[in-house]
């Protein structure tokens, strides 16, 4: 049974970083994945795509043809495709949402109780497996110290705590309209007690294993069948407790020690670059010296940390 991701977000929240990024991790861990582009205003994308709605429509086309702007080309091709739906839905199957969104949205206490009411009702309306996702945590350290630790915002409870920071952050709050509303928002959200979100760097390893470690169990895949010798292992191990990054783990590598962490990992480099002979190329380089380490030693390394389960792994010929 295939298993699906429906990739949502604001623009700009990293949807396309994701895909491409996504889509290589599984191909280095072994898992057979297809992307599905869904966004006809999507002009350019760095990754093969298996079912395109471009191919049904485009952007440019229905502005032209429909006289609409982008935002009304938009929803007149959601609708194209809703009319369309048995073209797109038997080859989707086991589908949960990933709602992405910047963390930039953390640095301000209104951007974030924006974006705790939007992945509340992305949840509510989609109906489906869902995680929410705040992506280019990398960048956080760069904004300025937060009111809060990460784990304050990961796990969206006691919001109460944030709106004094909210009057602070604009005077128009402190009237007794607003501050009724916005009590009764973060009441809300808590009373529903559905909201939460995951920690994204599409660059590191750890983060994207992490990831895809959540998305496995809220969908059912670690528990399902496996379709080869490396999915095997993945199952095993997400089964089996494979320890992953936690909000304190991410908030210590990402926003309180960044730069120590960014200069001890470029030292490695540096020392691995050094040990490896001269002329060598990694595995899947197809002997050229450059890119396609499909099999580098950091994923190996990952492997090795995965637990023994007592399964021998056999490879498909």
């Amino acid at each position: 049974m295939p298993f699906a991701q429906l990739i949502i977000g604001p623009p700009g929240s990293g949807k396309s970083t994701y895909c491409s990024g996504m889509h290589q991790f599984l191909s280095a861990i072994g898992r057979k994945s297809s992307v599905v582009n869904l966004d006809p205003a999507n002009e350019r994308t760095n990754y093969p795509c298996a079912i395109d709605i471009r191919s049904l429509i485009t952007l440019d086309e229905i502005m032209q043809d429909e006289e609409l702007g982008p935002n009304g080309g938009v929803l007149w091709a959601l609708e194209e495709l809703e009319s369309q739906w048995s073209w797109l839905v038997g080859g989707l199957k086991g589908l949960g949402a990933l709602h992405l969104t910047d963390s930039y949205c953390l640095t301000l206490p209104s951007l974030y109780i924006s974006t705790l009411l939007l992945s509340l009702r992305s949840m509510l309306q989609l109906d489906l497996p869902h995680l929410n996702v705040l992506t280019k945590i990398d960048n956080l350290s760069s904004y300025g110290a937060l009111p809060f630790d990460l784990e304050f915002y990961t796990e969206a409870q006691d919001l109460s705590d944030i709106l004094p920071h909210l009057l602070d952050e604009n005077p128009v709050m402190r009237h007794p309209k607003f501050e009724g509303l916005n009590t009764a928002v973060v009441e809300l959200v808590e009373d529903f007690g559905l909201v939460g979100f995951e920690t994204l760097v599409v660059e590191d390893k750890k983060s994207m294993m992490t990831l895809l470690q959540a998305i496995d169990r809220a969908g059912g895949y670690a528990f399902g069948g496996a379709e080869g010798a490396n999915d095997t292992i993945w199952q095993v191990s997400v089964r089996e407790g494979m320890k992953g990054l936690n909000a304190r783990d991410v908030q210590e590598r990402w926003i309180d020690r960044k730069e120590e962490f960014d200069e001890m990992e470029r030292k490695e480099l540096e020392e691995e670059a050094m040990a490896r002979p001269s002329g060598a190329v990694g595995a899947g380089d197809g002997g050229d010296g450059e890119g396609g380490d499909e099999e580098d030693e950091e994923m190996e390394a990952m492997r090795r940390e995965m637990p023994d389960s007592g399964v021998k792994i056999v490879r498909k010929p």
